[in-house]
């Protein structure tokens, strides 16, 4: 027992040692920071979806309240049970999967956009002679709905600040955009060591377009199968309430076996749907510029 005491110290101790010198400016270890992170992730990826003056926690609440709803409506159905929990369950994730596809949607019309804001930016920059900060607000708030909020952030930012830096950073907090780190990389570079800026934001502007025709010519082919995707969800949910009406279908879904079998369905549903997902999901560039 002394010597497994003595062990666990000796490993404390090296750690303690290794992770001394990963400590930053201000005290706290790379472990305090990683934590901090992770407890601000879900407002972090709250706010880029565009959900604002919602905390995680009511986001938590509003979805158990989904999912308490949908219990007791598939209780009705089907009778309490497992299956009436796996239906609450299920429900409860839903306003996390409206969340995603709000993100997914803010994203794709960020990328059918850069490259006219890029190009607006350019003639603002070059021919209007506009400085760098005051034609990429001008630009960003004359552009989709989706993303004006962030750069109403940003105006405001820099109306107090004037610190080109921090207005930035709130931009790339907000769009939370591997296109938008990109032009604010590309931005603060010319703003600390100058150069011709013309070129740099064409040159980005023709990338995005080539890239966004390959994703719509990839998701026009891809239609079919989008459509098709739907089925899986339907036609389970049509035979199962086909099934209530048909002689003691109602009885029998209220049994131990069609418990069973209920929940075996929603799941067979679930890994389906999320497989095909998974199959028709087009790659998304990494972001290398979000810290």
């Amino acid at each position: 027992m002394t010597s497994f005491v003595l062990a666990a110290l000796a490993a404390i101790g090296t750690y303690l040692l290794l992770t001394g010198s990963s400590r930053n400016h201000t005290g706290h270890s790379t472990f305090d920071s990683q934590l901090r992170r992770f407890v601000d992730l879900p407002q972090k990826l709250m706010t880029e979806a565009g959900i604002e003056g919602v905390s995680p926690v009511q986001f938590l609440g509003s979805s158990m309240l989904v999912g308490l709803i949908a219990a007791i409506s598939g209780a009705v159905i089907f009778g309490f049970g497992i299956s009436s929990v796996l239906i609450g369950c299920i429900a409860a994730v839903i306003p996390a999967f409206t969340w995603r596809n709000r993100r997914a949607k803010r994203h794709e019309v960020a990328r059918e956009a850069w490259p006219r804001m890029l190009d607006e930016l350019r003639v603002l920059t070059g021919a209007a002679g506009r400085p760098i900060p005051q034609a990429l607000l001008e630009v960003g708030l004359r552009g989709p709905v989706e993303l004006r909020p962030a750069f109403l952030a940003a105006q405001r930012e820099w109306a107090l600040t004037t610190d080109f830096d921090k207005t930035a950073s709130v931009l790339k907090e907000r769009l939370a955009d591997p296109t938008a780190d990109v032009v604010m990389e590309t931005l603060l570079v010319a703003m600390d060591v100058g150069g011709d800026l013309e070129p740099r934001l064409a040159a980005l502007a023709e990338d995005r377009r080539q890239d966004e025709a390959d994703r719509k010519d990839a998701r026009a082919k891809q239609s079919g199968a989008r459509f098709a995707r739907l089925f899986v969800i339907i036609v389970p949910a049509g035979m199962a309430l086909a099934g209530l009406n048909v002689g003691d279908g109602a009885d029998a879904y209220r049994s131990t076996g069609g418990q069973a079998l209920v929940c075996a369905g929603m799941g067979l549903v679930a890994v389906c749907w999320v497989w095909a997902s998974r199959i028709m999901s087009l790659p998304e560039p990494s972001r290398v510029f979000d810290k």
